[in-house]
């Protein structure tokens, strides 16, 4: 009855091909956009944009790289952790080295180092796949934990690796306070969000899919392996990395290269997972899963063990933590191996067919 396209016409090949071709859709992705720049910042606290919704924003563009090349490519990595560290410490060098140097440009000049950073490691999915492919992009994150602790070039020469940035500005305006961060954060989301969407439905989009499906007959077929999988290793590392520098600039301020270590590159793969595989919403799904659950879980539980008569302390709230977060992957997992974007496109063609049996 409210989820129906009957009456909704397409007169032209652009209106059969925008991005939500039901005004249902359109209506809602607008309305949530709206209440996130114009509600969120007059309801939500510091705390809450400072723990949650700036690192949900963050994960949930990194988890969009992340997506493109596992999801719709099909080529698995455990490297993008090392992708996050390099578009981070460019940007930094970028943003230090070059006076006046604002800070888009040196957030995309390193997200662009990321790209040559993540092609030159993608060359090995040429040759390798599955498991020898993750090995092979695993060596990076190693590689970029090596070259930001003992080349000190690239931390502007600091003993430890731990570098820091101040005085955040965007055209003029500082970016210090947790409002000001957290709209700098959603606007970088929503551009790059709306690209990647657009990506994905055009040539080069369907050509990953096809090499994610059956990459022997899409050579068959005309389509080039080596440009579809190097292209998504750029795309992929060029989002990854402009999602390394928002989550050291704007959420850290302070970081060094253990910020970025390989507990990162599983905890992307896990959203994507959890998400769901070959879907941009199943990006913001498995971020809102992954940094959500754990701040819930160490709330919840202290009071769950109060019911009872005892008290737990810091170090077995984060044990149990880890088991029950552990657990719910592997339930999920196995309930629900296509993610939660699986479930809301099931609500969605439910609601379609409401108040009808089917």
């Amino acid at each position: 009855m409210f989820y129906r396209e009957n009456g909704q016409f397409k007169t032209s090949y652009r209106a059969d091909q925008q991005i939500f071709p039901i005004a249902q859709d359109r209506w809602l992705i607008l309305a949530l956009i709206a209440f996130a720049f114009l509600a969120v910042p007059m309801l939500a606290s510091d705390y809450l944009m400072r723990a949650i919704l700036i690192p949900f924003l963050i994960m949930s563009l990194a988890a969009l790289g992340v997506n493109i090349l596992v999801g719709y490519c099909g080529q698995i990595t455990l490297g993008s952790g090392a992708f996050m560290a390099v578009g981070a410490y460019m940007a930094y060098n970028f943003f230090v080295r070059i006076p006046g140097m604002p800070l888009i440009p040196a957030l995309l000049l390193g997200g662009l180092c990321a790209t040559v950073f993540g092609v030159l490691f993608g060359l090995p999915s040429l040759r390798v796949k599955g498991l020898y492919l993750a090995v092979a992009t695993l060596a990076a994150q190693f590689f970029a934990d090596w070259m930001f602790l003992r080349v000190k070039w690239f931390v502007n020469d600091s003993p430890s690796g731990s570098v820091s940035v101040n005085n955040l500005q965007v055209f003029g305006l500082p970016i210090e306070s947790a409002v000001s961060k957290y709209l700098f954060c959603l606007a970088v989301l929503v551009v790059l969000a709306l690209l990647a969407k657009n990506l994905v439905r055009s040539a080069i989009g369907r050509e990953w899919m096809a090499i994610r499906d059956m990459d022997v007959a899409a050579a068959v077929i005309g389509i080039r392996p080596m440009y579809a999988k190097l292209t998504a290793f750029a795309v992929s590392s060029f989002i990854i990395g402009v999602a390394g520098g928002l989550w050291a600039f704007v959420y850290l301020g302070a970081w060094e290269p253990a910020a970025f270590g390989v507990d990162v590159s599983f905890r992307l793969l896990f959203m994507v997972i959890i998400g769901g595989l070959g879907s941009i919403m199943g990006a913001f799904f498995g971020a809102g899963f992954i940094v959500v659950l754990p701040i819930v879980l160490n709330q919840v539980l202290p009071e769950i063990a109060g019911l009872f008569g005892m008290t737990m302390s810091t170090a077995a709230v984060s044990h149990v933590e880890l088991m029950v977060f552990g657990g719910l992957i592997v339930w999920f997992l196995i309930v629900e191996p296509h993610g939660l974007a699986r479930l809301w496109s099931i609500g969605k063609q439910k609601l379609r067919l409401w108040p009808f049996p089917h």
